[in-house]
């Protein structure tokens, strides 16, 4: 419980650097300056990552290992908008963010956490935010499944570190661990997500998986944030929804892993008049072939995931340029290349990193050009000289 000269500081000074603050603990003896700092930090990553949670008077924020493994506001209503029904449990309720937005989808649902501080937290947080429906119980979710009444969806979000605080990625080294439980899942829930870091090898989770539905590849402003996997029905052939959210709208793409294996996709002889790179999302399914046969577009190479066609393509869902010129490493060309004086550089497929090719350039950060150094089906290094088309 935070004391009100606490909660009045925390407000009073919300804005400011808080490892100033935690230096001047002894001109405020009457606030638990530790619990403050807490708060405001927790406030500070919240006015970005959740936006409407920051705007909530009255949130408790978690420490700051929490907050940095919650979801975003924008993936956790992604989520949300794929999950409804009548009774839903979250086994790894964490700081609550993905249970508060998926459980107004039901008119029963029950928050799992082992943390007693967390569960603290989440009531408090809950009652804030209109979730009256919402069930909190502490202890070990593995142990507390049986306790709940059949489900229509169950959440979990599988720690991913091991004893020793290092990072795991594969589902058999996460806690739970969602491969040997899966038929006890599926025996209490019609469909079941699993929330998986987005370095998580796709093909092998579904092999290890028997009941894989559908999987979903989430990215926020082309950076890939979340891989969800759905387990229920088997799938024969696995639907894969690629989506990028951003600013001005989201990008969309779903495939079927078998359509990506029997898709045929062309290499291309020389750029055509456009560019074309597929967004985060995309690139983490690897989904290359479909996207070649969907649009009728060519690939620059096997290894560039760069594409080109001689049409302009407006709902691609990735990058879209119009191609300027395409050009070499002469001498001619290489001075052509720095008259520009700035250019955005993007490196594919390509011997030198960005760093360095900036610096063979002469090139500073910035403006309206775009350059992609790459290389072509039959080898040819090349500097591809573009605008943004969309």
């Amino acid at each position: 419980m935070l004391t009100t000269e606490t909660k009045e500081f925390i407000t009073a000074h919300r804005n400011e650097d808080t490892r100033l603050l935690a230096l001047q603990a002894k001109r405020y003896p009457a606030v638990d300056m530790r619990e403050a700092v807490v708060q405001i930090e927790g406030w500070q990553q919240a006015r970005e990552k959740l936006p409407a949670w920051a705007a909530t008077e009255g949130i408790i924020y978690p420490p700051k290992i929490s907050m940095e493994q919650c979801s975003s506001e924008h993936t956790a209503k992604y989520k949300a908008s794929l999950l409804s029904g009548g009774r839903f449990a979250d086994l790894t309720g964490g700081f609550g963010i993905d249970f508060s937005y998926i459980a107004r989808g039901f008119s029963e649902a029950f928050y799992v956490e082992r943390n007693e501080r967390l569960c603290y937290i989440a009531r408090a947080n809950f009652a804030l935010l209109g979730l009256d429906h919402a069930r909190v119980m502490h202890g070990n979710s593995e142990e507390l499944l049986a306790a709940l009444p059949q489900l229509d969806w169950l959440f979990v979000d599988p720690a991913r570190r091991d004893g020793d605080g290092r990072k795991v990625v594969a589902l058999s080294d996460c806690e739970p661990n969602v491969v040997e439980l899966e038929d006890k899942l599926l025996s209490k829930a019609s469909k079941v997500m699993i929330k998986c870091s987005p370095m998580l090898d796709i093909s092998l989770a579904c092999r290890q998986l028997s009941n894989v539905e559908a999987v979903h590849v989430v990215a926020v402003n082309n950076e890939c944030k979340e891989l969800l996997i759905v387990l229920g029905k088997a799938n024969d052939d696995i639907p894969v929804h690629c989506v990028d959210i951003r600013e001005k709208g989201t990008l969309s793409f779903s495939y079927t892993m078998g359509e990506e294996q029997q898709a045929e996709c062309r290499l291309a002889n020389e750029v055509a008049g456009y560019l074309y790179e597929p967004c985060a999302a995309l690139q983490k399914a690897g989904c290359y072939n479909s996207l070649s046969a969907r649009f009728e577009m060519a690939k620059l190479h096997p290894n560039s995931q760069l594409y080109t066609a001689d049409a302009l393509v407006p709902d691609f869902p990735g990058r879209v340029f119009e191609v300027i010129e395409v050009l070499g490493f002469s001498k001619a060309e290489i001075k052509k290349i720095q008259a520009l004086q700035k250019a955005n550089i993007t490196v594919r497929n390509f011997p030198e990193n960005v760093q360095l090719l900036r610096k063979r350039l002469k090139l500073a950060d910035g403006g309206d050009n775009y350059i992609f150094a790459t290389t072509l089906a039959k080898g040819e290094k090349v500097l591809v000289v573009c605008k943004k088309a969309i």
